[in-house]
């Protein structure tokens, strides 16, 4: 019987000046394959692979190699414990994976480490845990002791767990699930798991047959996650990538599991995680190769920047598909997508009256958004006759204008384009909107929603909030230049992008080298004292080069800055 764990007795070493740590620490609690391509080696090998620092606690040693396991010899409680204890003494994760774990004496001992690693301080709570159950090896020898292990001690401890279809229905509480080869049993075997141990699920349906078909679709059971939209919560959610022609998928859910505790420990909220690794996974079978005479190793080919790897998204409601964000959806009219921008956005500002928008106008701005909100206190006619308005200038200076949220308003004028954030999706008709020609912009908040945007096709997907903002209220964090940089590259070949939050001259150039095509300034241009002529400094900022030459055509002519004068700080958005 395994001792509680007292680790309010172990302190943490300081760090000493100059050695500050620059890799996130993620520990993997897992096997050792011998022969390299699972377990163990193969989650250090990801850890190092994306850039973060592995540290491993061993639960069994396996002799094996591709073909076959010919022994596993789980290590003694005594070792397992002092694993634990010499990691958290040094080394504190900032996401854990859980893997082969041998019999329930090992995994009663984890949880009980696990609980007292919790309730230590309120940093641990937020840890990301990811448990990969794994009872089979890919060559199809058992791994465990036991026939079956009882995964209700981490109840309530983990953040995702991740089966794949053979080791879901072997789970303790699914054995009884009807129907376990359609699915409808798959998706009633996932959805029982995430109320049994009271965390996040996905279940892996590469290995389920037969209904799987051209693609393997795996199926992300959440719960509340921190950092996500509200209607990203709570959700049955399908992810379907096309099948890898391959054979060699040697420790797929290892580096799949791995990698998600990587992203996560990067600060990537488990939605994202979650997709990033599905498209590190595919690339890895894409890349993989044969080494021995069984099943080859999934290849390690760095953090997932080609779009097109990446799963496709659709929800589940009542039990039914619901494709809203799929390019066939509704009418099955995006599949050309909605019309491209005929000019380049460069500094896009964001404006609340027609009058301010005129001003810039004039200022050869030449994309602009209105945005009006309800709490505005305006009367809907007020509201109709600004956007109408808009519409006329975008016209009249032949500009880009969008229209944000204000989507019937926008149909019924003929405006030029339309800015929805997610949520609005859900209720906007896309067809007509398309059918009109009109223009669409799409917000987004994280790769899960870049991905929702992207297959919609839409004119230009916007990437935020960049820095901290006071304009709205936001459910997710301040995404920084390092994510911005990947949201850039992952969208560079596909779609026009736009940075927006908290985007002012202090940073305009350093949000400038992530390669992102286009910024929205607020507060940087509305509350400025001269707002065109902040626009101006901005734009010429935005297309010099790193020598202060513009890449862009001049303005003419300096604006009547007495017009439009606004008393606030420009530098502070």
């Amino acid at each position: 019987m395994h001792r509680p764990y007292d680790l309010k007795k172990v302190q943490a070493k300081p760090v000493q000046a100059g050695q500050l740590q620059t890799k996130p620490i993620v520990w993997t609690i897992a096997g050792s394959d011998s022969g390299g391509g699972a377990g163990i080696q193969t989650d250090l090998a990801t850890i190092n692979d994306l850039g973060c620092f592995g540290c491993s606690v061993i639960t069994t040693i396996t002799a094996q190699n591709s073909v076959a396991v010919n022994l596993v010899e789980p290590v003694s409680e005594a070792m397992l414990e002092a694993q634990l204890t010499a990691l958290y003494d040094d080394l504190q994760p900032a996401a854990i994976k859980i893997g082969l774990i041998a019999n329930q004496q090992q995994l009663n001992a984890i949880a009980c480490w696990l609980n007292a690693f919790r309730q230590r301080n309120i940093a641990n709570q937020t840890v990301p845990v990811i448990v990969d159950p794994v009872m089979v090896a890919s060559c199809g020898d058992g791994l465990n002791q036991t026939d079956e292990l009882d995964f209700s001690p981490f109840k309530g401890l983990m953040t995702l767990v991740t089966p794949n279809a053979a080791e879901l229905f072997r789970l303790e509480g699914l054995a009884n699930i009807a129907n376990p080869h359609s699915k409808v049993g798959f998706h009633q075997a996932a959805t029982a798991l995430n109320q049994l141990l009271r965390c996040n699920v996905l279940a892996k349906g590469g290995d389920a047959e037969p209904w799987q078909g051209e693609t393997a679709s795996d199926l992300f059971v959440c719960q509340q996650v921190n950092g996500v939209s509200e209607s990203h919560q709570y959700q049955q959610i399908w992810l379907t990538s096309q099948r890898i022609d391959t054979d060699n998928n040697h420790g797929s859910g290892c580096t799949l599991s791995s990698a998600i505790a990587c992203f996560m420990a990067y600060g990537y909220v488990l939605h994202d995680a979650i997709v990033m690794a599905k498209a590190y996974v595919s690339k890895g079978l894409i890349n993989s190769v044969q080494y021995g005479q069984g099943t080859g190793p999934v290849a390690k080919t760095g953090w997932p920047e080609d779009i097109s790897l990446y799963p496709s998204i659709s929800f589940y409601y009542d039990h039914q598909p619901c494709d809203l964000f799929t390019s066939t959806t509704q009418s099955g009219c995006y599949d050309n997508g909605f019309p491209q921008l005929s000019q380049e956005i460069g500094i896009y500002p964001v404006v609340n009256d027609v009058v301010m928008l005129e001003a810039l106008l004039k200022a050869n701005c030449t994309t602009a958004q209105l945005r009006i909100k309800q709490s505005d206190n305006l009367l809907l006619k007020d509201i109709e006759q600004q956007i109408q308005q808009a519409i006329t200038l975008g016209r009249d200076y032949n500009a880009q204008v969008f229209i944000n949220d204000h989507w019937q308003l926008a149909l019924k004028h003929g405006a030029f384009g339309v800015h929805l954030g997610q949520e609005d999706v859900e209720l906007a008709n896309l067809d007509s909107i398309k059918e009109a020609g009109i223009a669409l912009g799409l917000s987004s908040h994280s790769i899960f929603e870049i991905l929702l945007a992207h297959q919609l096709k839409p004119s230009y997907i916007a990437l935020g909030h960049i820095f901290p903002t006071t304009t709205k209220v936001m459910p997710s964090a301040p995404q920084g230049l390092a994510k911005l940089a990947h949201y850039a590259a992952l969208l560079k070949p596909v779609c026009p992008t736009v940075a927006i939050g908290g985007i002012n001259k202090h940073v305009l150039d350093a949000v400038k080298a992530t390669t992102v095509r286009s910024v929205a300034v607020v507060r940087a241009i509305t509350e400025a004292n001269y707002p065109e002529t902040a626009f101006k400094q901005l734009s010429h900022q935005w297309f010099s080069d790193s020598t202060g030459i513009s890449t862009k055509s001049q303005y003419e002519k300096e604006p009547n800055d007495s017009k439009y004068m606004i008393k606030g700080n420009s530098d502070d958005e």
